[in-house]
């Protein structure tokens, strides 16, 4: 789960982290209230989504000579006129893709004198088995393009889980930042800070981008970007009210709701399967093919006949579906289940796409008899390459 920057940085302030004051916003009337909050002359008016890439973005609906999804303003007045400008209409990033997304949130912040920017993130490391610092004196820039460019320049300090972060860790991490003077020490306040929130809230991922060292010498948080294991979000009730589900695809909203493991693709191929690795090889295998997928969905190993059926629903609610693939192999699933969970669904919703199942395991010739016996369209398959074929070649032909 991702939540705001706006809500990101109240949760590092709350753990002792520099970060400066900031108003978030629902409505162009709240800015000028909100603005005068603020010590200013420099506010930043910054628009609340979750994506990377804000402040090079574009607002579709204001022109290509428009500025992007961060700006500066330098009064009052010129914060509430981006503000009218900005809320409402939709954002266009690197990482939000061609549709954009909606800006809803606005957050206005106090601005700062930046001497230097650095990046920093916390992650879980998995090839040493640690959450790890990933630390470059290259920040406000794409992470992605320094490592290709110059991997020289990222540095990853690895912090052993007994003895949590150490005067060596913290060497390391001043020198990676090259920071002295009050910046290091402010380092060396704030490095601990963040991995102790990072692993007491569960975080999958800790980014800020930039950590700027400040022209009177200090460090400060000036962007935040927070993602938490959804496997964890039982123990922290305080951040599952932070989800912003405006922000999410409807369909994922739903599949949550039955406890599916369900991510919407861009490809025309619905799939529905028992097991990630299964889901992992369903989906390349439609590559292989020659054909893209609809979505990743793992019904889990003991679905019932309903959460099946809610399953199916999802796929066939999205336009972009012109074929399903039903690929279960039966081991704590029964493949009887998974028949009559997909003819309860088609009958219920219809069917207007090629249906392609294949069925193995336990259960697997009552499920057979089961699908052959309902009267439905469905394409049965021996094997997975030969399910691949065959609703690649439906879906092409259709």
């Amino acid at each position: 789960m991702n939540i705001h920057e706006y809500q990101a940085k109240a949760l590092l302030k709350s753990y002792g982290a520099p970060v400066a004051d900031g108003v978030a916003i629902f409505s162009a009337g709240e800015a000028e209230a909100a603005a005068k909050q603020l010590p200013g002359p420099l506010y930043v008016v910054k628009s609340q989504i979750h994506a990377g890439g804000r402040g090079k973005g574009k607002f579709t609906e204001l022109g290509p000579d428009a500025k992007g999804g961060v700006r500066l303003s330098k009064s009052i007045e010129e914060v509430v006129s981006n503000v009218k400008e900005m809320l409402g209409n939709t954002l266009v990033t690197k990482q939000t893709g061609p549709a954009g997304k909606q800006v809803n949130r606005l957050y206005i912040e106090d601005g700062a004198d930046i001497d230097r920017e650095l990046y920093l993130s916390l992650l879980v490391d998995r090839t040493v088995g640690q959450v790890s610092f990933v630390v470059s004196t290259e920040g406000g820039m794409d992470i992605e393009t320094v490592a290709h460019d110059t991997p020289e320049k990222i540095i990853n300090v690895a912090i052993d889980p007994i003895d949590g972060v150490t005067a060596g860790n913290l060497k390391a991490l001043g020198d990676a930042l090259e920071l002295s003077g009050a910046a290091r020490a402010d380092g060396e306040k704030l490095f601990p800070i963040l991995y102790k929130a990072f692993v007491e809230k569960d975080m999958a991922l800790l980014e800020v981008n930039p950590l700027i060292v400040m022209k009177d010498g200090h460090l400060r948080v000036l962007d935040a970007k927070m993602s938490f294991d959804g496997n964890a979000l039982f123990r922290h009730e305080d951040v599952v009210a932070l989800r912003d589900t405006s922000e999410e695809d409807d369909k994922e909203i739903e599949a949550s709701k039955y406890d599916l493991a369900y991510v919407a693709l861009d490809g025309n191929i619905g799939c529905m399967v028992n097991g990630a690795g299964l889901a992992m090889a369903t989906m390349d295998i439609i590559k292989l093919y020659g054909a893209e997928p609809a979505n990743f969905l793992d019904v889990g190993g003991g679905a019932t006949k309903e959460k099946v059926t809610a399953a199916f629903k999802i796929i066939t609610a999205d336009p972009a579906v012109k074929g399903i693939l039903v690929n279960i192999f039966g081991g704590i699933m029964k493949c009887d289940v998974i028949a009559e969970g997909v003819i309860a669904a088609v009958k219920d919703v219809g069917l207007t796409v090629p249906l392609v199942v294949r069925l193995e395991g336990t259960n697997v010739e009552l499920g057979k008899k089961i699908i052959n016996e309902s009267g439905l369209n469905v394409i049965s398959a021996d094997d997975l390459d030969d399910a691949a074929q065959k609703i690649v070649a439906a879906v092409k032909e259709a």
